[in-house]
């Protein structure tokens, strides 16, 4: 059974950007179990792949009651929002201020547990500000008194995914492709419905955990990219790159699609070994039997963050 908040009214869950990327495989595992389901989301004129199954919420971080009443009897907060980079118009520092006014906001609303999706390896000494960040939103909730489980992902694939998506297209567009260094450095993707089903089955324990949610196979970035032109059927030259040069290539690149393909801080968490643990892994889906399902579809369009977040109106499918 699934934890209750301090209510006697139906069983609430609050999934924030519901629908976005992992926030929409949450919300519907949650509605398979016959759950009531509601988003707090930036982008409420999206639209909503659940009809009227999931009642959409502003998330209002600027005021802190209405967003306490978004929150009042609920049972289960699942926390998806984050930003990947800086960028003139969301920030780290922004995104870390956002989520502190929402676990605030959770405590004081009565909100029975708060599970809360974070990142491998973070460290409030990181002179990365992702994991720096991260790191900062851990201690804040572990402190807050409220019931919890932290899950740290690495990268995660699925329909909507853009890293993995965006590899295979440069794949398919460009003679050659280039890796930072050697390549050597290690990720473990987890498959974003995975990622889901941990963060519902969290929901029904009552001790507070922090999960290293990796998937079950590990991968140097070199052998991720070649796994990914095996599987669409595209063979190119892999060469190593100084990381000031993928950064520049990275820019030009950026400029070309209109989006930020690559930032210097991703480069060093890549390169730092950021995106491997030596925990057993929480997911059970392979990334090669799912690619496999996928080479027909997998890189045909370039996926652009920035046009998701301009375009608060289009469905994130690919």
């Amino acid at each position: 059974m699934l934890i209750r908040g301090q209510t006697d009214g139906p069983d609430i869950h609050v999934v924030t950007g519901a629908f976005g990327y992992s926030g929409k495989y949450i919300a519907h595992r949650l509605l398979q179990a016959g759950l009531t389901v509601r988003t707090l989301t930036n982008s409420p004129e999206r639209r909503n792949p659940f009809g009227g199954c999931v009642r959409a919420l502003p998330l209002c971080f600027d005021d802190h009651n209405a967003l306490v009443e978004s929150l009042r009897g609920v049972s289960v907060l699942y926390n998806t929002y984050w930003v990947r980079f800086n960028h003139a118009t969301f920030k780290h520092a922004t995104a870390v201020a956002n989520t502190l006014k929402l676990f605030s906001a959770a405590r004081e609303a009565g909100v029975g547990r708060v599970i809360h999706v974070s990142i491998t390896n973070p460290s409030e000494d990181s002179p990365l500000e992702y994991f720096s960040g991260k790191a900062v939103l851990e201690r804040a909730l572990i402190e807050s008194g409220l019931s919890h489980a932290i899950l740290r992902p690495t990268v995660l694939f699925g329909c909507e995914d853009i890293l993995i998506n965006n590899i295979a297209w440069m794949l398919r567009t460009f003679p050659l492709f280039g890796v930072f260094g050697d390549g050597t450095y290690r990720l473990q993707p987890i498959y974003v419905d995975d990622l889901a089903a941990l963060a519902v089955a969290m929901a029904a324990e009552r001790e507070n955990r922090i999960v290293d949610a990796i998937g079950p196979e590990t991968f140097t970035y070199r052998e991720l990219v070649e796994q990914i032109g095996r599987t669409i059927g595209v063979t190119r030259p892999i060469v190593s790159v100084s990381p000031r040069l993928g950064c520049a290539i990275g820019s030009v690149l950026g400029a070309f699609v209109g989006d930020v393909v690559i930032t210097r801080e991703e480069i060093e968490g890549l390169m730092a070994d950021l995106l491997w643990t030596r925990s057993p892994p929480a997911g059970h889906t392979k990334f090669t039997e799912w690619a496999n399902q996928h080479p027909g579809t997998l890189g045909l369009r370039y996926s652009s963050e920035i046009a998701r977040r301009r375009n608060r109106t289009v469905a994130y499918d690919r």
